[in-house]
């Protein structure tokens, strides 16, 4: 490990600007960058059981992990781009062809650019696509919003 790593690793806060994409199995150059990530999250859903004669608490029993949808925001890139194809698949292919579901990862990136913290996300597909709203009076760059559900996820460091 060199000395920038160690130095990277060690950053505490952990700064939340830097970071990347990487859809596995896609190519190097595809465009998965973005401005804004979101919904990196997992919740214990509870089922309620009242034990009779007990009347001071209610027992609140695990049931499953529920992850929050991972939201993914950009500028409004071209036709051609990798994730538009495979998001096109989804909402436009009228579900006549086999969906691929796909692993990805985020990393966030220390100020070198080593990998500080990351996290996987496994068999993801996209369950919303949206554009926001366009105003005439505004001078903002056009930003598409795509939500991702997946089946689970880790943080691997």
């Amino acid at each position: 490990m060199s000395d920038g790593s160690k130095q990277d690793s060690a950053i505490w806060p952990v700064p939340a600007f830097y970071f990347k994409v990487a859809f596995h199995g896609a190519k190097n150059g595809s465009d998965t960058s973005f401005q804004e990530i979101g919904g990196i999250g997992s919740q214990i859903e509870t089922e309620d059981y009242v034990e009779g004669g007990e009347n001071r608490f209610v027992y609140h029993l695990p049931k499953s992990v529920k992850h929050s949808n991972l939201t993914l925001k950009r500028g409004l890139t071209k036709l051609d781009s990798f994730l538009i194809k495979w998001c096109k698949t989804f909402f436009d292919g009228d579900f006549k062809q086999a969906l691929e579901p796909k692993d990805l990862s985020v990393h966030l990136l220390g100020e070198k650019g080593t990998v500080i913290r990351s996290w996987n996300f496994f068999q993801a597909y996209p369950v919303n696509w949206k554009v926001d709203s366009f105003h005439s009076t505004k001078n903002e760059v056009a930003i598409e919003e795509i939500e991702l559900c997946y089946q689970y996820s880790n943080r691997v460091m």
